[in-house]
């Protein structure tokens, strides 16, 4: 058979029947890493701008209140947040996730964001997922980077690193291979023949990287075909919502339990730019706080002593105004909240300076700071989950100081 270029491979497999995004996953040669590993990160983004200010309500603050009359949650009383200390409480919405905050498996960073203010959906997103914040040239993902320093799973495995979505995030785009799939059911050739043509078209193919790549995507292929890991129930009683990010959980969950060699996982979840009619403990931001915690709830449910290997960061681009606009919602802000969950966190705490919300405190007089930077927290998670220690080269121009740390794990 003739040697093959990546381009012409790419148009005679139709990847797109196996929900792969195509160019990461045919790119250059794979950067060579020794083997070993079983932890898990899965980063879950808010994709629109989620406003921490009601995801982690501080229903304590005076200011609050007087600053949004109609949406903002309220100590006790009929739309009361789920009290987590004297200053906080969390929106009802994600009461699944209370388990957690009383086990010490979750905790909460406050006013995190973006280092400078930045108040452009795209700009920000490709900040937060670069990793280097105000740097438009970088083209590669942070979480790519990380995949460079850790171990590869034995036996090598085209699940390594995966996101559940409709696009390969830019956080994971780079050199190291990674998937990209809407859902594990859409990963399998309805025609037999096809699988055929697939390992051969790959083993035809000049680049001994792009071979190896397609032997391991032949072999995650089958895998799921014969082992069904699309059909693989929830177990330890879990029920996941009916919704996309609850579909995507479970598609992890599947992959975690079926010990495929993942070790990075991404996400994401739509519908948080809240402009107008965001509500308090119903509306539009109510529903997408419920379809995200009953997810959740539901993925650390499934796992069951899986959860101890397991860390999950949910992140945004930026928060929103403190102030609600005129159509009871609220605008592109700066600082918002984190949640990090898994089994290895020090819990059951609201992290990260405060200042409250009096008008000397906030930043151009409208938004929370962001007073701790979104990278200070990715670090100590890459470090003391996934024992990263090169992380100046996953954030460069980056450096963790001992005085910003927040001690978010274990050990």
């Amino acid at each position: 058979m003739p040697h093959l270029s990546r381009r012409l491979l790419l148009q005679a497999s139709g990847l797109s029947l196996l929900g792969l995004t195509a160019p990461p996953f045919l790119a250059r040669a794979a950067a060579q890493v020794p083997g070993g590993g079983r932890r898990v990160l899965v980063t879950l983004f808010l994709r629109g701008g989620a406003d921490g200010l009601s995801l982690v309500a501080p229903v304590g603050d005076a200011d609050y209140v007087r600053l949004r009359p109609t949406i903002a949650l309220r100590a006790t009383g009929e739309h009361a947040a789920l009290r987590l200390d004297d200053t906080f409480g969390l929106h009802p919405g994600l009461a699944a996730l209370m388990p957690q905050w009383r086990d010490g498996t979750l905790a909460v960073v406050h006013a995190v964001g973006l280092p400078q203010a930045m108040r452009s959906h795209f700009d920000a997103q490709d900040f937060v997922e670069t990793g280097t914040p105000g740097v438009k040239s970088t083209r590669e993902g942070y979480l790519n980077r990380v995949l460079a320093q850790l171990p590869a799973p034995e036996p090598a495995s085209a699940f390594r690193a995966v996101a559940l979505q409709d696009t390969l995030p830019l956080a994971l785009v780079g050199t190291a291979p990674a998937l990209s799939l809407e859902t594990l059911a859409d990963f399998r050739l309805r025609d037999p023949q096809r699988g055929a043509t697939f390992a051969s078209l790959y083993a035809g193919a000049v680049d001994e990287a792009l071979r190896t790549t397609g032997v391991e995507a032949s072999a995650a292929l089958a895998r799921v075909r014969d082992d069904r890991l699309a059909d693989l129930p929830p177990a330890h009683g879990a029920a996941y919502p009916r919704s996309p990010i609850g579909k995507r959980l479970q598609d992890i969950a599947r992959l975690i339990r079926s010990d495929v060699g993942l070790q990075v996982a991404a996400t994401e979840m739509g519908g948080w730019d809240t402009h107008m009619a965001q509500g308090i403990t119903t509306g539009l931001f109510a529903a997408r706080a419920r379809e995200l915690g009953e997810a959740l709830g539901a993925f650390v449910k499934d796992l069951g002593p899986r959860w101890s290997d397991v860390l999950v960061v949910v992140m945004t681009e930026f928060g929103r105004t403190v102030k609600e606009n005129g159509s009871r919602g609220t605008d592109h802000g700066t600082g918002s909240a984190m949640l990090v969950l898994g089994g290895g966190v020090r819990g059951g705490r609201v992290v990260g300076p405060w200042k409250g919300l009096a008008p000397e405190h906030l930043l151009d007089g409208r938004d929370v700071p962001s007073l701790t930077d979104f990278r200070a927290v990715l670090s100590e998670v890459l470090e003391g989950h996934l024992g990263v220690r090169a992380l100046a080269s996953v954030f460069p121009g980056f450096q963790l100081r001992p005085k910003d740390r927040l001690r978010l794990l274990r050990g």
